[in-house]
């Protein structure tokens, strides 16, 4: 697939630049596009349940976001700050530095340079291959302690102000790790939750630990986009729910694409296996998928590896037409922005309801 695939136009306008708590609304209020190759509907995050079936299992992220942003500095550069994006042990980590929130790198950094990150002595060991944003560190301390003494959420230049390490967690955030918040949960509120489980759908966990945020395929073939390690868990129970669901013919609806990368990282060729460790696993369409049939997902934004993923559930025309969709609609994006429903195989019609405010 040429790179010129993954690229549409979108106005900056329809960036999420607050979250549905400073904007007065309810999470379950965000808009919901239902897409499925019969056309589009338009609803309202709390009507999820309407558009899944009974026997379905929604698979979610219970991963929760650590405040993972922290200061840093160095003779050489003075003050930057620096996204943690995935602990390895042993104090080795992958970072990002970057100018600022609104200004990213790459840094004019080199191997061996010693910097300072949150109080704490540290040395970059080398980038990560192709991707010269980040960088493997040797961090000397306690790295969690002083996330909680200093650190703040990760948040991008489109987000005007700081928010509370709270308004970056999910309704199942259980296990801390994430460097950035799983946003496809974010609209999900105990209000859904409940909905779902009274029409009949299932709910299982997977856990991924997320970096930093899908950077953009700079390559000019697709498949060839690196892709850096994120430890994920998939539990016994959580395999054997879908494992069963699949033998049944029930659906797997994957709650954000760390789910499928982490449900297709654990199939073995033929059911999905307890596992746990790192995945580098990027799903394009020459690649497919093998289980999940559909997926819960945030607005992606042009040329980047997730947009490749829904491509392979999809169909490349199908999302597509969503996203042209999308932003004749006014959907809003990134985490604090509204919804995608993605059902491939569904037939049934899809009925459309029309928005008139978009916060109503």
């Amino acid at each position: 697939m040429k790179r010129s695939e993954l690229v549409f136009e979108r106005p900056l306008a329809l960036q999420a630049t607050q979250p549905a708590e400073v904007r007065g609304v309810p999470r379950d209020h965000a808009r919901l596009m239902v897409s499925s190759e019969r056309g589009h509907a338009h609803t309202r995050f709390t009507e999820l349940a309407h558009y899944l079936r009974p026997g379905d299992l929604v698979v979610v992220n219970d991963s929760a976001t650590l405040p993972a942003s922290l200061p840093a500095t160095s003779a050489e550069l003075g003050e930057f700050v620096v996204s943690m994006a995935t602990n390895f042990g042993n104090g080795t980590w992958l970072i990002e530095p970057r100018w600022s929130t609104s200004q990213p790198g790459p840094l004019p950094v080199t191997a061996g340079i010693q910097i300072e990150i949150g109080g704490l002595p540290a040395r970059l060991i080398a980038p990560y291959p192709g991707l010269p944003r980040l960088w493997f560190a040797q961090v000397d301390g306690d790295v969690r302690a002083a996330m909680g003494r200093i650190g703040a959420p990760i948040r991008y230049g489109y987000i005007t102000e700081s928010h509370p390490l709270s308004t970056y967690q999910t309704v199942f955030a259980a296990v801390p790790g994430s460097a950035e918040m799983p946003s496809a949960a974010y609209p999900f509120t105990e209000r859904v939750v409940n909905s779902l489980r009274e029409n009949g759908v299932g709910i299982a966990a997977i856990t991924l630990h997320t970096g930093v945020s899908s950077l953009e395929v700079e390559t000019d073939v697709v498949e060839q986009h690196p892709m850096y390690p994120e430890p994920y868990h998939v539990s016994a129970r959580t395999a054997k729910c879908v494992n069963t669901a699949k033998r049944e013919g029930r659906r797997v609806i994957a709650v954000g694409t760390t789910v499928v990368r982490a449900l297709e990282t654990a199939f073995n060729g033929h059911e999905v296996e307890p596992s746990r460790g790192f995945t580098r696993l990027y799903i394009h369409p020459k690649r497919g998928v093998n289980v999940v049939d559909g997926l819960i997902t945030g607005m992606h934004d042009p040329v980047t590896s997730h947009l490749a993923m829904l491509y392979t559930i999809a169909g490349q025309d199908t999302i597509r037409d969503a996203y042209h969709e999308a932003v004749r609609a006014g959907y809003l994006w990134h985490e604090f922005g509204d919804s995608h429903l993605i059902l491939p195989s569904d037939r049934r019609a899809l009925p459309e309801i029309r928005w008139i405010e978009r916060t109503a």
